[in-house]
């Protein structure tokens, strides 16, 4: 999207405090959702080695960060994009039991990113991972976990308000959990991003369901990689899908604001599915995809939660240059500047 400046935007906190507060927020989430999750914190690679299909793909067509390794013949290593399949394999390599899971901070590098408001070269992410049973795969199961993470960012809300009365809370009591397809019924001539938009600025707190398989209309709601997130399986709503996005309505850019994805993972029925549907059936054969097909790895939901973005929509800013450091065009600097928007 293009850059967006607020009218009359106002600096709620200087850079220094804002620091302050990020440092804290960022603590207080990451005890929060290890608590409500029963998760435990593990280290992340930041990339990992190219071949082995355990790198995501996101939408299908970002490119990795890439470079060769001197010491092991120049075998080309990837900047991870996600950590979706990896925690999947720490998963089982820890022998995680079901109702447990493993958290991580997650960095990573996107350089086909168009810099705006809500996108940066630089990611950073609290991905996370549950190990589940086979019962617990359906869709009550995903919107109880949603309400779990959903009612962390309200209690941060909250913290946010008693630290800085100025930072009024936003955010409605409840999440609101809607299908891809039903939006498309109900705003049948919207894109699908407009179709977020008219959503997110009704419930103030939107779920979108069932994000990567083709709706009615023969498209899909946004792209998704065919081989974490389940998006084929029927649910209990009678809609195919059980993963999904937070969506938040954001009040100072006056646009839809992505906050999370997330989802139960495929299990061999479904990414043999999603496999042939995308094309790629070849994938079976990658060293991640045969674990998962041999029965080798555990049933899991998992997700990635935005680090800056999360601080970013809490203390109220405009651009999440203001929460994180980041490479940023001239032009963009001097314009955010012009408007008291200043990126660190």
């Amino acid at each position: 999207m293009a850059l967006i400046i607020p009218k009359q935007y106002k600096l709620k906190l200087l850079p220094e405090t804002t620091e302050q507060a990020i440092k804290t927020l960022k603590v207080s989430f990451q005890e929060k959702l290890s608590k409500s999750l029963n998760l435990r914190r593990v280290t992340a690679p930041l990339f990992v080695l190219a071949g082995t299909g355990i790198n995501d793909d996101l939408n299908g067509h970002e490119r990795a960060v890439t470079f060769p390794i001197k010491c092991m013949g120049d075998r080309k290593a990837e900047v991870v994009h996600s950590l979706a399949k990896w925690k999947r394999l720490k998963l089982g390599a820890y022998g995680i039991a079901p109702g447990y899971g493993l958290y991580t901070d997650m960095n990573a590098i996107r350089s086909d990113e168009d810099l705006d408001n809500l996108h940066s070269l630089y990611v950073d992410q609290w991905d996370w991972e549950q190990t589940i049973t086979e019962q617990d795969r359906n869709l009550d199961y995903l919107k109880d976990v949603v309400r779990k993470i959903y009612n962390i960012v309200k209690e941060l809300e909250s913290q946010v308000y008693a630290d800085f009365p100025h930072i009024t809370p936003i955010l409605p009591d409840k999440i609101t959990f809607i299908h891809a397809e039903e939006l498309l019924q109900m705003y049948p001539t919207l894109s699908p991003k407009d179709r977020e938009a008219k959503a997110a600025r009704k419930y103030g707190a939107i779920f979108i369901i069932g994000i990567g398989g083709n709706l009615s209309n023969g498209e899909p709601h946004d792209g998704r990689a065919p081989d974490y997130d389940d998006w084929i399986s029927m649910n209990s709503d009678g809609y195919n899908g059980l993963n999904g996005d937070i969506i938040l309505w954001n009040s100072i850019l006056e646009c839809p604001f992505e906050l999370s994805s997330m989802g139960i993972r495929v299990d061999r029925i479904a990414l043999r599915r999603q496999l042939e549907i995308c094309g790629c059936p070849e994938r079976e054969m990658l060293d991640f995809h045969k674990a998962l097909l041999s029965g080798e790895l555990p049933l899991s939901i998992g997700g990635g939660i935005g680090q800056s973005r999360l601080c970013m929509f809490l203390l109220q800013k405009a651009h999440i240059g203001e929460v994180q450091a980041s490479i940023w065009p001239e032009d963009q600097i001097t314009e955010c500047a012009k408007h008291h928007i200043y990126l660190l």
